[in-house]
This record gives structure tokens, C-alpha cells and sequence, in this order.
């Protein structure tokens, strides 16, 4: 009888260590998702290799978006209100 007990006694331990590891990982993988300054490297370092592989695109956004600020400050310095 004492062997049946241990034997489950032991399962369900190594089904509590597997459980627990589990749940570690997942844990690791939702604070990596959510670690918002790796994030902003990632992507920071994603923004730099597009620019050095092709520039012109992000020149002619650049020069868009500063269009874009140009006119709104433009717009809201000579409106008639």
C-alpha cells in the first residue's frame, strides 16, 4: 500500500514540477512581450536596417511628414477665426 502512495505521491509531484515550469515559461514569454524598452530597441533596429537598405522611402516620409507639421502650423497661425 505504502508503494502505491509514493508511486502517486511521486507522479503527482512531477506533475506539479511540470506545471510549475510551464507556467514559468509562459510567464518569461508574456513579461518579454510586454518589456516595452526591448520593444523600442527592437523596433529601432528594425527602423535602421530598412533605412540603410532603401533611404529614399523614408527621406520622402520624413519630408511628408514634415510637410504635413509645416501646414497644420501654417494653418493654425493664418486661420480667420
Amino acid at each position: 500500500m505504502t508503494d502505491i502512495t509514493d508511486s502517486k505521491t511521486e507522479a503527482a509531484r512531477l506533475q506539479a514540477v511540470k506545471a510549475r515550469d510551464e507556467l514559468a515559461a509562459t510567464l518569461d514569454a508574456i513579461e518579454d512581450m510586454l518589456n516595452v524598452p526591448k520593444r523600442v530597441g527592437e523596433l529601432a533596429d528594425t527602423a535602421r536596417g530598412a533605412y540603410s537598405k532603401q533611404p529614399v522611402p523614408w527621406i520622402i516620409g520624413g519630408a511628408a511628414a514634415a510637410a504635413v507639421v509645416i501646414g497644420l502650423i501654417a494653418w493654425a497661425i493664418f486661420r480667420d477665426d
